[in-house]
């Protein structure tokens, strides 16, 4: 089944799936998304989902990258993002990195590079965490206050190597790689004005230069009508998992799922798969058919639609 990723250059966690889709030496196909709303073609798929990226195979749609991540080591078990040994200290390192590490870093990026992004995307993030639309003499005050935060973690980071180790969590490549890496791609994403907040940092530069190794994989580029078709011909596959804690709901329930920090569209449906690490909501849009939208359980709110 074709893999086709639905992103936008600039987004720093789809530089995360395509290094991600670059490590496992994948073929894939892809649809550039706008970068703020509304995604007319994206979100038929998602039933409202509209964070990027999207990872589309057939008729699944998988949101957040942590979840593309689960999907592509089963589609392509080697080489594995999750080494015997390493995952529990990769999970929370790549926990902090989106986290803690990414929130100033955002911040501070944007406020430094207003003149060079969308005129609407600080509007549409901003309506993402439900908050007013800012000036830009407020996002450039925010970056000002950000940019501390930024600098102590990236001491941190230069420190984590000071071991001699050549990967993030230890002896091998894992998420946590990914996740960290992108936090500090983004501070040259568009411009190179904040370069120099790597300079002085050669730990951090040659882990960078090897990550950047792992590439982008094999890129096609497809419209965006034809992945909708892709979906509208195909069936969600066979085979979710249901290992749930008691106070979840039951299998088939109608639940409503949405982040649980920003982007809080809520995605609604039938609950066909839950386990510790994912949910599957299984929802039928009027022109594309069946299609199930799966998250990683982490990060997401589920509740049963009353």
């Amino acid at each position: 089944m074709d893999l086709i990723l639905h992103h936008y250059d600039f987004s720093n966690y789809a530089e995360k799936a395509r290094l991600a889709l670059g490590y496992k030496d994948l073929d894939w196909h892809s649809v550039i998304i706008p970068p703020t709303a509304p995604k007319p073609d994206l979100t038929p798929m998602t039933g409202g989902y509209r964070r990027t990226p999207v990872l589309q195979v057939g008729a699944d749609i998988y949101c957040d990258t942590r979840r593309i991540m689960q999907e592509l080591e089963r589609l392509c078990p080697e080489p594995t993002f999750y080494p015997a040994g390493l995952e529990t200290t990769a999970n929370m390192i790549a926990y902090w990195a989106e986290n803690q590490l990414f929130r100033p870093m955002s911040l501070y990026v944007s406020g430094s590079n207003l003149d060079v992004l969308p005129d609407n995307l600080q509007a549409d993030r901003s309506r993402m965490r439900g908050l007013p639309e800012p000036s830009p003499e407020t996002v450039r005050r925010a970056a000002k206050r950000s940019a501390p935060a930024v600098r102590v973690q990236i001491d941190w980071v230069e420190a984590l190597f000071a071991d001699g180790r050549d990967w993030a969590a230890g002896g091998a490549v894992t998420v946590a790689d990914f996740a960290l890496y992108h936090a500090l791609w983004f501070l040259t994403a568009r411009t190179d004005r904040l370069a120099f907040e790597l300079e002085d940092r050669p730990r951090i530069q040659g882990w960078m230069a090897r990550v950047t190794e792992f590439g982008h994989g094999t890129r096609q580029e497809m419209e965006s009508q034809a992945a909708l078709e892709v979906a509208a011909r195909a069936k969600p596959m066979d085979g979710y998992q249901y290992d749930a804690f008691e106070e979840d709901p039951p299998l088939g329930a109608a639940v409503r799922v949405r982040a649980d920090d920003y982007g809080r569209d809520p995605v609604e449906g039938e609950l066909v798969e839950l386990t510790s690490a994912k949910i599957g909501v299984r929802r039928q849009d009027a022109v594309l058919g069946d299609v199930v939208v799966h998250f990683p359980r982490l990060g997401y709110d589920l509740r049963a639609i009353q």
